[in-house]
């Protein structure tokens, strides 16, 4: 194997380990892997994706989310409603203590609306939460062509 090829396949791995390893920690709350999906350049909306894992005794509460990459973050869910699967806002998300709560596709998110500029792949963009009692934190969302292979971070 050539010296290049080599130092391409060490880059790889080094890359999939720093992306697999993105999280934060807020007190109690560890926040994994946040991520967002590509978008086409024309939409206005988009979303964004993460864990939150409570390690500490007493539960907490994502109270809201904000970005400059919108003109607007909202907490949101998908339910199932009589078969029909639908969107509704959310003003707030309880994380219980020694509980994790995932933000995925297809159950809770943040929804991005009035993007400023398009989500492309390998773009980051920071995104504030605050918590009733752990406070605020900014995390860096990574822009990804597809979803993660796995949520466990």
């Amino acid at each position: 194997m050539s010296l290049s090829r080599l130092f391409t396949l060490f880059a790889g791995l080094l890359l999939a380990a720093t992306v697999s390893a993105h999280s934060f920690k807020l007190g109690a709350l560890e926040l994994g892997h946040p991520w967002s999906r590509a978008m086409p350049e024309a939409s206005p909306t988009g979303a964004a994706y993460l864990s939150i894992k409570n390690t500490g005794k007493e539960a907490d509460t994502l109270l809201s989310v904000s970005t400059p990459r919108a003109d607007k973050a909202e907490l949101h869910v998908h339910l199932n409603d009589n078969g029909v699967m639908r969107m509704r806002q959310v003003e707030s998300v309880a994380v219980a203590a020694g509980a994790e709560v995932k933000f995925a596709p297809g159950g809770y998110h943040i929804m991005l609306m009035g993007l400023k500029q398009p989500l492309k792949a390998g773009d980051h963009f920071p995104l504030t939460l605050k918590f009733a009692k752990a406070g605020t934190v900014t995390v860096d969302v990574i822009v990804e062509k597809d979803a993660p292979m796995a949520m466990e971070h």
